[in-house]
């Protein structure tokens, strides 16, 4: 019996790789990504960013811009019909993705006499026929700081938002408030926020967001504070330093970088997120945040 090795996290994740060449005209939706991984939808994305170097969505449109340049090279396609099939509206729209990744235009594409490959993190590119692919893990994750904690569940009530999470704040005085008033701040109780979607994969205003503060077993739910349980267990927890814009990096290096050498998988429950100082009197990199991953250790024959 062994622990989950970096070897297996790289297995899984080269699944998902060869996947998506495979089916690269098809919607590929997380879920389904996840599953060809083996690995929760909660976290697989920020697994995959952190292990590849691009997002899903920018992993699958850069192969679709390597196919198209691969065909305005060897067919005599017009550029429409090569962005059409790329997955682009227009030529115009068409021409701004490719000019972004390859430098120059389709047309000035073509006319080249001589054509580099773009460089990427994980050093993979569009392949017309071969699934044989290798590809290299970022060198992240290695010095990362990072505790082991054993947690109760904790009862906590909680205010749900939906919207960016730029917008949280708001979420946050309406909820502090309404709960001060009823006495339920005297105490110190423990306040954490727990993030449902990632937004680099979640369209901004259906993302979902807890508001939470730990409470007793005498709180009851009212109007639009609701009670839930967190689940206990093992976790992981890393400190960010600096602006919550910047969370999606630290989230990427912990999730993608450092636990794929840890041993360890991710139980099918979200991350969380303490806040240890207030925003309103704090400069935005000094703000430091605790990240709380739950942990489980699968054995493998």
């Amino acid at each position: 019996m062994r622990s989950i090795t970096l070897h297996d996290y790289k297995r899984r994740t080269l699944k998902v790789l060869v996947h998506i060449q495979q089916h690269l005209d098809d919607p590929l939706p997380l879920k389904e990504l996840a599953a060809v991984a083996c690995l929760s939808p909660y976290h697989f994305h920020r697994i995959f960013t952190g292990m590849v170097g691009e997002s899903v969505k920018e992993y699958v449109r850069r192969l679709r811009l390597e196919r198209a340049a691969a065909q305005l090279r060897q067919s005599s396609a017009s550029v429409v019909n090569i962005a059409l099939g790329a997955g682009y509206d227009s030529h115009e729209a068409f021409t701004r993705s490719f000019k972004t990744v390859f430098g120059r235009s389709p047309s000035e594409f073509r006319s080249a006499r001589r054509v580099e490959a773009a460089r990427v993190p994980s050093g993979v590119h569009y392949q017309a026929e071969s699934t044989t692919m290798r590809f290299r893990t970022l060198r992240r994750g290695g010095n990362m700081k990072v505790e082991f904690q054993q947690m109760k569940p904790m009862r906590v009530a909680f205010m749900r938002h939906v919207g960016p999470y730029g917008e949280v704040g708001k979420t946050w005085e309406q909820f502090l408030t309404i709960m001060g008033k009823d006495g339920y701040l005297g105490d110190n109780p423990m306040m954490f926020g727990i993030c449902h979607d990632d937004p680099e994969v979640t369209p901004p205003a259906k993302i979902r967001y807890d508001a939470c503060l730990t409470v007793g077993e005498d709180f009851e739910p009212r109007g639009e504070i609701g009670v839930q349980t967190v689940a206990g267990g093992e976790y992981a927890m890393t400190t960010h330093t600096g602006s919550y814009n910047q969370l999606g990096r630290t989230y990427s290096e912990f999730l993608g970088q450092w636990l794929p050498r840890s041993g360890y998988e991710l139980r099918d429950d979200p991350c969380f997120e303490v806040y240890l100082n207030d925003p309103h009197s704090t400069p935005p990199e000094e703000l430091l945040t605790d990240i709380y991953a739950p942990l489980q250790r699968r054995s493998k024959r």
